[in-house]
């Protein structure tokens, strides 16, 4: 029952979001590009990643903040586009996932729904949005679709309140991931970032957590930080896909942080939060910084922009009259300077074009 419930409540809100984002207006392509209309053909289904999970194909999961992150996400066609409370560290700079508010996380999940055309698009809960009532949980989870513009909602689920949300949240027709093991937002009790299922009460609590979520309606489950033969048995018990993160080999899908996997910072701070598990594909962060410099010294050295860089033109009458106007202004030095500036760049393109 649960299960068509939310395949249902997907169905739904794929066609009103979708129908949503069509109302996007696409700016003139002047100076700056603007986006692309979405085609709704395209967009990733719960359908099509149960399709998968029955295939044994591993889904792909990566988080997104932005419209840079978003684009980068479609193009390389990910699955899921998780919109996560993450962002509260990687790109606030807080030291935990728990000050971000709901306004916030809305401004992320609407820019990554002007970037990603493909991925089915998650959004997290953030803490204190969907704790006190179910009655606040489905509020919070209608905002992230019909704000937000997602697909379908996250929460973290380890408390018999959180399930009784997740199941409340399918009911009023909004898809739900969940996500057990090692859950950020409850470090005040867990005492910190530390990795669950380690010991026979804790692994039992990991995959109990998993089934009460899927008997809640939910269409997947994160599995965090938990040693990789408790991911397995997890797996094995659901019929809905697991979705790992520093849970092993042996999930249905794999999810990791787009700043880490790209090791895109190297900044202290990031260094301190950018966790054990994480395979870093490339080192974005050092590519960054060395163009950072290098712009830095062509500007201190007066060789940027050159002519290639600066393809605006005034014709040589019009320049003319330009002078004469300044000159009646009274501006002789501003008249100079023109006349000056466009003398070097015309001694700067016959150079270029030798």
């Amino acid at each position: 029952m649960a299960s068509s419930l939310v395949r249902s409540c997907s169905r739904r809100a794929v066609r009103t979001i979708t129908a949503g984002r069509f109302m996007s207006n696409v700016p003139e392509n002047t100076v700056y590009g603007g986006p692309k209309p979405q085609n709704p053909n395209q967009r990733v289904t719960l359908t099509q990643l149960r399709q998968k999970h029955r295939k044994g194909e591993p889904i792909t999961v990566v988080t997104g903040y932005d419209y840079p992150s978003a684009v980068h996400i479609d193009t390389a066609g990910i699955d899921v586009c998780l919109v996560g409370d993450s962002a509260s560290m990687v790109v606030h700079g807080y030291d935990t996932t728990l000050p971000i508010s709901l306004d916030e996380m809305l401004v992320h999940c609407r820019a990554v729904a002007r970037g990603a055309k493909r991925p089915l698009l998650v959004g997290d809960l953030p803490f204190g949005t969907y704790e006190s009532s179910t009655n606040q949980a489905v509020d919070t989870a209608v905002r992230v679709l019909k704000e937000g513009g997602m697909d379908a909602i996250k929460l973290e689920g380890g408390s018999p309140s959180r399930i009784t949300a997740a199941k409340s949240i399918v009911e009023a027709g909004i898809a739900v991931m969940g996500h057990v093991g090692l859950t950020p937002q409850a470090i005040s009790v867990l005492g910190g970032f530390r990795p669950q299922g380690r010991n026979i009460a804790s692994a039992v609590k990991v995959v109990e957590t998993a089934m009460a979520l899927q008997e809640a309606g939910c269409f997947s489950v994160v599995l965090e930080c938990v040693p990789p033969p408790v991911a397995a048995a997890a797996t094995s018990a659901l019929h809905i896909p697991t979705i790992g993160i520093g849970a092993g080999p042996f999930c249905s899908g794999q999810v990791l942080v787009y700043h880490d996997l790209l090791g895109m910072m190297q900044h202290p701070h990031h260094a301190k939060v950018t966790p054990k598990f994480c395979k870093q594909y490339a080192q974005v962060g050092e590519v960054i910084n060395k163009a950072l410099l290098e712009y830095k010294e062509e500007v201190t050295k007066h060789s940027f922009p050159g002519p290639s860089h600066s393809p605006y033109k005034i014709s040589s009458n019009d320049l003319d009259g330009f002078l004469i106007e300044l000159q009646k202004m009274g501006l002789d030095k501003a008249a100079s300077a023109a006349a000056a500036s466009a003398q070097q760049m015309e001694s700067s393109d016959s150079q270029s074009s030798q």
